[in-house]
């Protein structure tokens, strides 16, 4: 076992030791309270950038496998947990997570005090950090986490996107143009499910190239880092407005804020879990959701315009969905799709199907 660190730009100091590979890695280190699904939360494009904190005690212990992966490789910049499982016990598993970290060039430390971890970054809230199993003096980690970049400002999103445009599902009722962030892969299985065919296109794609395709709805997806470092995704999806069905999730439901006129701020931890109770205002309904996000789209940025608030978190009354009061335009903070996490909010795709549908009916009268 090889002792390693990992140093937070306030000077404190977490030690453990190594799994997967070795080096040094610096992000913004952040907690994520799920009690399963470490490899969907580690493939999850949003966490580019972060190094995520496992609060349940005992990761790996079912190992991994090709069909639970959520984007074509892992993209957390290192994963800490209190206990590595070395049995990977599971009909499904083929791999150990250590070795899936290896091939992947992950660092995981482990041993590591994660309830006071966790602790610290609730009372001071997310910071920098740097994770090394090479250099081990407390002051260079320090320095070295302090130089580092952060995610404000920073445009995560051109590291993760689709490089050209691809086809998920070619065969559908409603052809969905799918803008991609870092979309996860059970958005698009949830749309092709629905009767949808899927259209993946990159972040960088402009408002004619997604109008000519003629699509029947947009999706906007989830991705990592600042909403505000995107100004050319805000400006697209600016002048898709009122064209056809919108439906934004997580990063795409900031960028849907921004682009109507809002404004966003940093969470001082983040939601990342999946077990964040979220109420729908108009039928008092409570879902338990999945959360990956360390942004937010400011409420009273948006009392002004034509936007309807329709969900709250219940844990700090920060937005959680919206929709416009005139045109086809909704979108939600957390995760309907899940993957991992409760079906809870599964119902918002059959939303998006209906507007679809309204939208098709309109164009047909």
């Amino acid at each position: 076992m090889k002792e390693a660190k990992i140093a937070l730009e306030d000077g404190g100091i977490f030690e453990g030791y190594s799994f997967g590979a070795r080096g040094e890695k610096y992000g913004e280190v952040v907690f994520n309270t799920s009690m399963t699904g470490y490899q969907e939360i580690l493939t999850d494009p949003s966490y580019k950038g972060q190094i995520v904190t496992m609060t349940y005690p005992l990761i790996g212990n079912y190992g991994v496998n090709p069909e639970d992966v959520e984007s074509r490789r892992p993209f957390v910049e290192a994963f800490i947990v209190r206990e590595y499982s070395r049995i990977a016990s599971n009909w499904r598993s083929q791999q150990k997570l250590d070795e899936y970290l290896k091939k992947n060039n992950i660092i995981g430390l482990e041993g590591v005090d994660t309830r006071a971890l966790t602790r610290h970054i609730r009372l001071q809230g997310a910071m920098k950090a740097m994770i090394s199993t090479e250099d081990l003096d407390d002051k260079s980690l320090v320095k070295k986490a302090k130089a580092s970049p952060g995610l404000i400002g920073c445009d995560l999103v051109r590291d993760v996107t689709s490089e050209e445009i691809h086809y998920w599902s070619k065969k559908g009722k409603y052809k969905v143009v799918v803008i991609d962030c870092g979309v996860k892969f059970n958005i698009l299985r949830e749309l092709a499910n629905n009767g949808c065919e899927v259209i993946v296109v990159p972040a960088k794609i402009t408002a004619n190239q997604v109008l000519a395709m003629k699509p029947d709805g947009i999706l906007l997806s989830n991705g990592p880092g600042d909403p505000s470092a995107l100004p050319y995704v805000v400006k697209t999806v600016r002048k898709l407005l009122g064209k056809t069905p919108i439906f934004g999730i997580c990063l795409g439901h900031q960028i849907l804020g921004l682009s109507l006129g809002g404004k966003t701020f940093k969470l001082k931890f983040g939601h990342h879990g999946g077990n964040h109770p979220v109420k729908e205002l108009n039928s008092g309904k409570i879902s338990i959701t999945v959360q990956n996000h360390g942004f937010c789209v400011d409420i009273e940025s948006l009392k002004k315009g034509d936007l309807e608030i329709t969900h709250i978190n219940l844990n700090d009354n920060t937005l959680e969905g919206m929709r416009h009061k005139k045109l086809p335009v909704f979108s939600v903070q957390f995760h309907p799709e899940a993957g991992p996490g409760p079906n809870d909010a599964r119902y918002l795709f059959e939303e998006f199907i209906e507007m679809m549908e309204q939208k098709k009916t309109d164009n047909r009268i």
